[in-house]
C-alpha cells in the first residue's frame, strides 16, 4: 500500500489521479490533498479518501471548509503549508498536480526526504531544472513524469542506453488553431482558445496548448527529465494526439508511445513504475483511426515555441523569466484584460528586460518570478 500526498486535487490533473488511485484501493491510499480554493470540490473528495490532512491555499476558504468539515481530518491553510505537508507528512509518493511556479517549493521538499516524485507540474523543472535534478540524484528521489509526452519518452527509454539516443520527438496537437492564420491571432477569444480538439485540461495549460508555450516548457522539462541538449529535442505537430512522442535511435530506428489521449495512463503508469496493471481504460482501435499525420511546427505562427528553445539554450534565470511572464500574461488573457497575440509579446518584453543569472540558486530563482510578475502585470 502506497499512500499518496496529492498537490492539487481538485484540478484536471488531480481529478483524474484520483480516479486512477479509486481503481486500485488495496494498493494506493492518499494521505494529504491540497487544493485551491474550490472546497466544495475538495470536502467531497475528503469524504471519499479519508486523508489525514488537507491544505486550502486560500485562507478564508480553509475556515469555510473546518466549520462544513465532519471528517476528522487536520486542515491547513496558505501556500507556506504545501511545504509543511511536503516535508512533514507521512507519504511515499508526491503526485504534483498543482499548475504553475506554486509547486516547485513543495517538490523539493519532498526531494530532500527521498520520495518518489510523480510530476504533472512542468514549471517545476522548467524554472529550476539543474537544481532540482541535482537535489533528487544527491537525495535519491525518482522523478517519474505524468505528462503523456514525458511519460511516452520514458516508457521509450526503458532498457536503452542513453548513448545510443538520437533524439526525443515530442509530438503537439497543433491545439485549437492549428489551421488558423496567425494574422487572426489578435480577434481570438477566450472562449475559442478554451475549445482543445483533443484533451480535457485545465485552462492555463489549454491556453498554453494553443500559443505552444505548453510544448515549448515540455521540451525544457525534457532537457532536465532526460539529460539531452536542446539540439537533440525535435517537436512536431501530431493532430490526432494518439502517438504520446518518440524516441529515435542511433540506428534509425525510431520508439513510440501510443495511446488513446486520457491522461489517466500516465498517471497510473507513474504511480506503479516498474509495474504495469491491468485497467478497464479505453483502447486504441487502429483501424478506426484510419491515419496518423505529421507537420513541422511554423515557428513564426507559434513564437512561444521559438522562445522556450531560446530560453534553454540561454540558461539560467532565462526560463524562469519566461515562464513567470507567460503564467501571469495568460491569466491576463483569460481575465479578457489582452489579447491572445499579447501573450508571447509580453513574455517576450520580460525576457529583454531582466539581467540572466547564469547560476542562480533558489533564492535567485524566488526573486526572478517576483520581479517578473510584477512587471508582466503592469504592461
Amino acid at each position: 500500500m502506497k499512500k499518496i500526498l496529492l498537490l492539487g486535487s481538485t484540478g484536471s490533473i488531480g481529478v483524474n489521479s484520483l480516479n486512477v488511485i479509486r481503481k486500485f484501493p488495496e494498493r494506493f491510499s492518499v494521505s494529504v490533498l491540497t487544493a485551491n480554493n474550490n472546497i466544495e470540490l475538495l470536502q467531497k473528495q475528503i469524504e471519499e479518501f479519508h486523508p489525514e490532512t488537507v491544505v486550502v491555499v486560500d485562507i478564508n476558504k480553509a475556515g469555510e471548509l473546518k466549520s462544513n468539515l465532519k471528517e476528522n481530518c487536520k486542515v491547513l491553510s496558505g501556500k507556506d503549508a504545501l511545504c509543511e505537508v511536503a516535508s512533514q507528512s507521512d507519504y511515499d509518493i508526491l503526485l504534483g498536480a498543482v499548475v504553475g511556479f506554486s509547486g516547485l517549493a513543495p517538490t523539493i521538499e519532498a526531494i530532500k526526504r527521498g520520495k518518489r516524485i510523480a510530476l504533472a507540474n512542468k514549471e517545476t523543472l522548467v524554472v529550476a531544472g539543474e537544481l532540482v535534478t541535482s537535489l533528487a540524484l544527491e537525495h535519491n528521489a525518482e522523478i517519474i513524469p505524468v505528462d503523456s509526452e514525458h511519460s511516452a519518452i520514458f516508457q521509450c527509454l526503458v532498457g536503452e542506453k542513453k548513448e545510443q539516443v538520437e533524439k526525443l520527438i515530442i509530438t503537439a496537437s497543433g491545439g485549437p488553431f492549428l489551421n488558423i492564420d496567425k494574422e487572426k491571432f489578435s480577434s481570438v477569444t477566450v472562449k475559442e482558445a478554451l475549445n482543445h480538439p483533443n484533451w480535457n485540461m485545465g485552462n492555463k495549460i489549454t491556453i498554453d496548448s494553443a500559443t505552444m508555450m505548453n510544448k515549448g516548457l515540455e521540451v525544457i522539462e525534457a532537457r532536465w527529465l532526460f539529460g539531452f541538449l536542446s539540439n537533440q529535442i525535435e517537436v512536431v505537430i501530431h493532430p490526432q494526439s494518439i502517438i504520446h512522442s518518440m524516441v529515435q535511435f542511433v540506428d534509425g530506428s525510431i520508439k513510440a508511445q501510443l495511446g488513446y489521449p486520457d491522461m489517466c495512463l500516465p498517471i497510473q503508469y507513474a504511480l506503479t513504475y516498474p509495474e504495469r496493471f491491468k485497467n478497464d481504460m479505453e483502447r486504441t482501435d487502429m483501424p478506426k483511426i484510419n491515419q496518423l499525420t505529421f507537420y513541422k511546427p511554423d515557428y513564426e505562427k507559434y513564437t512561444c515555441l521559438g522562445l522556450a528553445f531560446q530560453v534553454l539554450a540561454d540558461g539560467g534565470t532565462a526560463p524562469c523569466i519566461l515562464n513567470a511572464a507567460n503564467e501571469v500574461a495568460v491569466s491576463r488573457f483569460l481575465k479578457e484584460e489582452i489579447k491572445f497575440s499579447d501573450i508571447p509579446v509580453s513574455v517576450e518584453k520580460a525576457l529583454n528586460k531582466f539581467v540572466n543569472h547564469a547560476t542562480p540558486d533558489i533564492e535567485t530563482i524566488f526573486e526572478c518570478d517576483r520581479l517578473t510578475r510584477e512587471y508582466v502585470i503592469n504592461l
